[in-house]
């Protein structure tokens, strides 16, 4: 069975279920293995009346499979050419942005500077063009990253099951691919044009990249497009999928609020701090471990506040420009991908970490 064959299963949520009671939160937080109904009846509203032992439960679970430890990477953009027109996207094919893409020797100086920093987990992400930024262009960038970094993840166009495995083998280890919605509907009006208007190769993405070798799978929803609440459902239901599927995969989840961008897109969907709270202890309650990212498009402190509750891993020291790590903004007339919130550099977010009694975790794995 497919991620898709379960995604139409659960499609029609109301049916699929029926209505949450208010007693149903509370019989998901006292049950020993939730299952799915427990995860909706967490992700409902009669269950914002519970938030506060969610979020404890969360708590008591992150520390017993993770610890106090956060892992720390940073992100990376090789290009930002594309050829998809998503509406709510600052590299939309259709804004006039200046477009750049980092030779080796850019990406190189760019790695020296990031790998100064002790960080040795990088996302490498660029727009989804495979005209400017080839595989074989990416393979290139990889071989000249893993000599400074032990764990690099690629956040970039879905490719197919041999193409994952070539990267694999050039030295990547880590997939980071969002569906950014999972309601069919709403990703068709997101992806009117482009190679991402494929909902269900983009679908089945994160299932052939853990087929093909990647040792960590992380998956994610853009919330604001649609009603976080079903969101976040298929988006847990996908995790699941993964892990019990490929049992030797890190998987992860990253939970992205839409930011300001490039363009003319209003976000139709706020989602509230609350909602953001309940996400996440939803998620651990569901998943015990399943690894949790939170993003730079948050601020400071709305980030320092859910570490408790959930996460296990935070960009740290970001820039969503092509080059952003080496070239000041002042010297570039790229736009970013994106706005971020929190601006702080790795030993900012290190000490911040430090200062709350965790372990920041710059090295979890060792290339061979």
């Amino acid at each position: 069975m497919s991620f898709y064959d379960l995604y139409s299963q659960y499609r029609d949520i109301d049916t699929a279920f029926g209505p949450i009671t208010r007693r149903d939160p509370e019989k998901a937080l006292s049950a020993k293995s939730p299952g799915i109904k427990d995860f909706l009846a967490l992700l409902s509203l009669p269950a914002e009346t519970y938030l506060e032992e969610m979020a404890v439960k969360s708590h008591k679970l992150t520390l017993q499979y993770f610890g106090k430890t956060i892992q720390l990477y940073t992100p990376l953009y090789l290009s930002n050419y594309c050829d998809n027109r998503c509406v709510y996207c600052g590299f939309n094919a259709d804004n006039k942005i200046e477009r750049k893409r980092l030779t080796p020797k850019e990406v190189e100086s760019e790695a020296k500077v990031i790998a100064a920093t002790g960080l040795q987990h990088i996302l490498v992400l660029t727009g989804e063009s495979r005209t400017q930024s080839p595989l074989s262009y990416i393979k290139e960038c990889v071989d000249v990253l893993k000599n400074y970094f032990s764990s690099i993840s690629v956040e970039i166009y879905a490719l197919t099951d041999r193409e994952y495995a070539e990267l694999v083998l050039a030295g990547a280890d880590g997939l980071t691919i969002y569906q950014e919605a999972y309601d069919k509907e709403v990703y068709k009006a997101m992806h009117p044009s482009g190679p991402k208007n494929d909902y269900r190769f983009r679908l089945d993405a994160p299932a052939r990249g853990a087929g093909s070798g990647m040792r960590n799978v992380n998956i994610g929803a853009l919330l604001g497009l649609d009603d976080w609440r079903k969101e976040v459902f298929w988006l847990g239901l996908h995790a699941k999928y993964l892990q019990d599927k490929f049992p030797d995969v890190e998987v992860g989840a990253s939970l992205p609020r839409l930011r300001p961008h490039a363009g003319h897109f209003t976000i139709p969907h706020k989602v509230s701090d609350r909602a953001m709270v309940q996400t996440i202890a939803a998620l651990r309650i569901f998943l015990p471990r399943l690894g949790i990212s939170i993003s730079t498009r948050e601020e400071a402190g709305f980030r320092e506040n859910l570490i408790s509750i959930g996460i296990t891993r935070m960009s740290a020291g970001s820039s969503t420009y092509v080059g952003g790590h080496t070239i000041p903004k002042h010297n570039t007339d790229t736009l970013p991908q994106f706005e971020i919130s929190d601006t702080r550099d790795v030993s900012g977010i290190m000490g911040m970490l430090e200062r709350k009694g965790y372990q920041p975790v710059l090295k979890d794995w060792l290339r061979i």
